[in-house]
């Protein structure tokens, strides 16, 4: 698929086939996970149809076992940019923070600091912080400002000092889309030889990502984001991975990536993955899989820009709408956080799925410290749209009109004082 149009694109998500006398959904829940590629769902029925096994037999359907995890591995290397022995599989992000968190227990003393940011979803703050108290060690925030929606990274090196020993940061804000600046936090962080550990959930779905180029210890994402199943990814350097105390079965494997995996991992997952970076693949164009997925990648984005600044220019435009977006020049993924005054977050998204069949979050998106600092949660939190490269002109062109519907149906305007 060297060439595309949106329409060809929208035909590999069985999710979006019209269905006779049904009304289709129009899925601007991106952020919460992209609908499943045709070649995620292959992948996973294929897997369990043709005879599911565990690891390590001399029997073809485990030794087909076997060879998944290892591809999975290298699909997500490729995707990447790191070894596919720095791979691990998970049962989402939150739970391989946590398994990665309490195996970095030896490492912190009460006498050091761990910094997280106001910004972040909190799966990349409440492992770090649990492991901190833990400890006894200090906890820090980068503050974010709640002006630009980006991280006040001024006065970095106060705040990442000779006793932090792990920095906490989002790749991207999973709720105003925000891409942070994360070179020059990993740069000081490694003045003072502190790990850093970057979420790249809402990060990967929309930028391409280069592990070796970061310079991160842990970066963590999760397939569900990306046109896959629901599956936790770890990327953990080698150098790191090898001296992490995990806890472990004692006769289960003690040599990475395999020691992180506790249990019997989720094979038809691992295989729906290798089918999602395979969709992303037949995207792009190169004489590799890096090069096809970087190209891949190049082309999503691409679709997603032009139609975000539209849906930029509704919001910022409509008086009754607050946007809570970074300014121009900031990077930022298509997702828009925004509210509508002195309306319930909840009120709005159930109108437009009740009238639109619009898929439209609302809440905090985790989020937690941001939302009260930005002082959203009287009205329910934020509504949230997130594009993906399957969403069209018409169906933002339709968002603008049921917009308009809604604030001049539902929003109660004050009424003139009488003289």
């Amino acid at each position: 698929m060297s060439q595309f149009s949106v329409q060809q694109l929208r035909e590999a998500f069985p999710a979006l086939r019209p269905v006779e006398n049904k009304k289709p959904f129009i899925f601007f829940d991106g952020p919460g996970g992209t609908q499943m590629a045709q070649q995620a769902v292959d992948a996973m029925v294929g897997y369990i149809s043709q005879g599911i096994a565990n690891l390590h037999g001399a029997f073809p359907t485990s030794i087909r076992t076997d060879d998944l995890l290892l591809e999975g591995r290298k699909a997500v290397a490729d995707l990447l940019n790191c070894a596919s022995t720095e791979v691990a599989f998970g049962q989402n992000m939150t739970s391989l923070a946590f398994s990665i968190a309490r195996s970095l227990g030896p490492f912190l003393s009460s006498s050091d600091e761990v910094v997280v940011t106001e910004l972040d979803h909190r799966a990349n703050v409440d492992p770090w912080v649990t492991l901190a108290n833990d400890k006894g060690a200090t906890v820090k925030f980068i503050p974010a400002n709640p002006n630009t929606y980006t991280l006040e990274l001024g006065n970095l090196n106060e705040i990442i000092t000779e006793k932090t020993k792990l920095v906490a940061v989002g790749l991207s804000s999973n709720v105003t889309g925000t891409v942070t600046d994360v070179q020059s936090i990993i740069a000081r962080a490694k003045e003072v030889n502190a790990l850093v550990v970057i979420d790249a959930v809402h990060a990967v779905p929309h930028l391409t990502m280069d592990f070796k180029k970061l310079g991160c210890d842990v970066l963590l994402c999760s397939a569900y984001k990306f046109f896959g199943p629901h599956l936790g990814i770890a990327v953990i350097a080698a150098s790191l991975f090898e001296k992490l105390p995990v806890y472990k079965l004692a006769p289960a494997p003690r040599e990475i990536p395999d020691k992180l995996e506790t249990g019997t991992q989720n094979h038809e997952g691992i295989a729906g993955l290798v089918g999602a970076i395979q969709f992303i693949q037949s995207l792009g164009e190169g004489s590799t899989r890096r090069e096809q997925l970087t190209s891949g990648m190049q082309r999503i984005a691409a679709l997603e820009d032009e139609l975000a600044h539209r849906v930029e220019s509704i919001l910022m435009n409509t008086s009754e709408v607050r946007l809570y977006r970074a300014p121009e020049g900031t990077p930022k993924t298509p997702t828009f956080a925004f509210t509508i005054e002195n309306v319930n977050a909840r009120e709005v998204t159930t109108w437009f799925a009740r009238n639109y069949n619009m898929c439209i979050a609302d809440g905090h998106f985790y989020a937690s410290t941001l939302a009260e600092k930005l002082q959203v949660n009287p009205l329910g939190g934020w509504v949230r749209i997130g594009l993906a490269p399957y969403n069209t002109w018409e169906e933002i062109q339709l968002f603008e009109q049921a917009l308009q519907e809604f604030i001049s149906t539902q929003v109660k305007k004050p009424q003139p004082s009488q003289v």
